[in-house]
């Protein structure tokens, strides 16, 4: 039996409202406190359904960070492979994280904060937020050779900026 075209649409619209009604329910609740039943009803769907796409809602939650996290990475990849030097690049990057940020604060505020509060056996997100994260590190070393950026450990320059830019881009009215 072959799945049409329109099928495949139609199960990747339920995963997508799924993970918008989990992502709802989480950011509520947390994970812990939150159930499948909860997500179901939040989705608009039965729990049958929920079921048919994701087997617990640790599943669901692996989902939506994956899927941020890839979302953020591909936009990004084309900056990274362009490489017009340690501070440009660095700052096209900041640059187009808050412009995708601020499209869907409410989905990248999760991602930023969750995984330091949980810990999965397999995370898959993890191999974007580690190219990020890396990529971001040695484009700060690379400056600070290049004298692009004060002279300063880049592992402190990466969290003082980071933190400007989660309160600037994050710290104002949310929607999802």
């Amino acid at each position: 039996m072959t799945i049409s075209k329109r099928q495949i649409e139609e199960r990747k619209t339920r995963q997508e409202r799924i993970i918008s009604g989990a992502l709802e329910v989480f950011k509520s609740k947390g994970l812990e406190s939150s159930t499948m039943e909860e997500i179901a009803l939040k989705s608009g769907f039965g729990k049958a359904t929920l079921y048919y796409y994701f087997h617990s809602k640790e599943e669901v939650f692996s989902a939506i960070m994956e899927i941020g996290w890839e979302k953020l990475w591909i936009s990004l990849e084309p900056i990274i492979i362009k490489n017009d030097g340690p501070r440009k690049t660095f700052i096209q990057i900041l640059l187009k994280t808050a412009e995708v940020v601020q499209n869907r604060p409410g989905l990248y505020e999760f991602l930023f904060n969750a995984p330091q509060k949980i810990i999965f056996e397999k995370q898959p997100w993890k191999q974007y937020q580690d190219r990020l994260y890396s990529t971001l590190k040695g484009l700060l070393e690379d400056g600070v050779k290049a004298d692009e950026f004060p002279n300063i450990n880049p592992k402190l320059l990466f969290k003082a900026i980071g933190g400007l830019f989660m309160g600037v881009v994050l710290m104002r009215d949310k929607k999802d």
